[in-house]
């Protein structure tokens, strides 16, 4: 079972391991966890030593489900990506902006 500290860390990093590969993602704002008011939107970053690292924009109020609502889901090329997946175990219904960055994983 997933302790809250491995969900709700005091600094906002995260060591993940998708698809066999480690990773870590992280943000900047150290208060991003502790201040409700921060999670609307807020920059990730992930690196892993393989590809290039992500700088990726979350935001936590969005409705992208009613844009995409009649897209197909069940072919592999409109799944999305597991590190998207990742993030949305922390904030549920998140779009994820890879800024420019093709999704990987």
């Amino acid at each position: 079972q997933v302790g809250s500290m491995l969900r709700t860390p005091r600094f906002p990093v995260w060591l993940c391991s998708i698809r066999g590969t480690h990773s870590v993602l992280f943000g900047t704002e150290r208060r991003l966890l502790s201040d409700w008011r921060l999670e609307h939107a807020f920059r990730l970053h992930f690196y892993n030593g393989r590809v290039r690292p992500a700088h990726l924009t979350v935001d936590t109020h969005s409705h992208h489900w009613e844009q995409g609502r009649s897209r197909d889901t069940s072919s592999p090329r409109r799944r999305a990506p597991a590190l998207e997946m990742a993030i949305r175990t922390r904030w549920p219904g998140a779009a994820v902006c890879w800024n420019g960055t093709e999704p990987f994983f």
